[in-house]
């Protein structure tokens, strides 16, 4: 009964989503583009074995209770045409239940998704924009100019809450193993952030993702000497599966370090063992909750659903009720609206 008691709580408690992205205007045109929308794989061939993951297969069926309809993926498809791209994005962005979007601006392509005003006014909460590093316009010799420097260092006055990099997929974490101009234009950022005198948190992609990552160069263990060189930066680690522990340690070690699970829930199929090695070391002022729900509506609500299911299972396993209740609070909420301002 301590279980059901915490996981209806824990459905009443608004959440600040501090990751993730817009969805696409367009539908799926077919069964396997839909289920692509779940997988990291840009590669047709996979998107048929994406209806035997477990992460897939349990989507089916919440969302099914959730839109009413029978439990197969066509017939989910089926109720998405029906509704409407937009209706149907907006009812389960609401029944997902943030309080506050953070939107990484820098994937989808602006041509193909909705706006980060169009997507708060789906969700019916503010939405607000996150500046992806890599988007900043580079000199011939791969340097940033002064005019990008100066668009990190006002970010904050421009309206952005965190700024995000995705160096991982540049060559990696390690600095010393990345090329000389990767390196100098994230150095160069990270700078430019700190002498605004008010730095903006600053978001890293860490652990797995799509295929083009080397995941072992994605631990984020191999940040440690930039957590050192910028202490007055927050750094907030993304994602992080497999890499959870580590980010657990960095967290609970480093004052300036924060991580979160998103992508890992919804996508990982048991993501209260995942949550279960975030909270071993960390704590709990220290874990964010995220979806990085990107391109389609339905990964807003699953990861939400997911996240309160494991935060019940784990939290309420490990302390009082009360305690569980409170630590679950500052993880979908509080942590994200002290952190970024809200």
């Amino acid at each position: 009964m301590a279980l059901l008691s915490l996981q209806r709580t824990l459905s009443a408690v608004g959440h600040v989503d501090h990751h993730a992205h817009s969805i696409l205007r367009a539908s799926p045109s077919d069964l396997d583009g839909f289920r692509g929308l779940f997988s990291e794989s840009p590669d047709p061939r996979q998107w048929p074995h994406v209806a035997t993951t477990i992460m897939y297969q349990r989507a089916v069926e919440l969302l099914a209770i959730e839109l009413g309809c029978e439990p197969r993926e066509e017939a989910i498809l089926d109720r998405r045409r029906e509704s409407g791209p937009l209706q149907y994005a907006s009812e389960l962005l609401r029944a997902a239940g943030a309080q506050a979007l953070l939107l990484d601006e820098g994937y989808p392509p602006a041509s193909e998704a909705l706006s980060t005003a169009e997507m708060g006014t789906l969700a019916d909460c503010p939405a607000h924009p996150v500046l992806r590093l890599e988007t900043l316009p580079t000199n011939e010799d791969g340097g940033l100019p002064e005019h990008s420097l100066a668009r990190v260092a006002t970010a904050r006055a421009a309206g952005y809450l965190a700024l995000k990099s995705i160096v991982a997929y540049r060559g990696g974490l390690d600095l010393k193993a990345l090329a000389p101009a990767t390196r100098a234009r994230l150095l160069a950022a990270l700078e430019a952030n700190r002498e605004s005198g008010d730095p903006l948190p600053v978001q890293i992609h860490t652990g797995f993702g799509d295929p083009d990552l080397l995941l072992a160069r994605a631990d984020p263990s191999h940040l440690k000497p930039l957590f050192e060189r910028f202490p007055e930066t927050t750094f907030v680690l993304l994602h992080c599966y497999p890499f959870v522990r580590e980010a657990g340690w960095l967290a609970s070690v480093y004052p300036n370090v924060f991580f979160d699970l998103s992508l890992t829930i919804p996508h990982v199929s048991r993501p209260a063992a995942a949550l279960s090695e975030a909270v071993e070391l960390a704590p709990l002022s220290k874990l964010l909750y995220g979806s990085d729900a990107v391109r389609t509506p339905e990964l807003y609500l699953l990861a939400a659903r997911w996240w309160r299911d494991a935060l019940a299972e784990v939290l309420g396993a490990l302390l009082s009720e009360r305690a569980a209740e409170r630590g679950a609070q500052l993880i979908l909420r509080e942590n994200a609206l002290a952190l970024y301002r809200l």
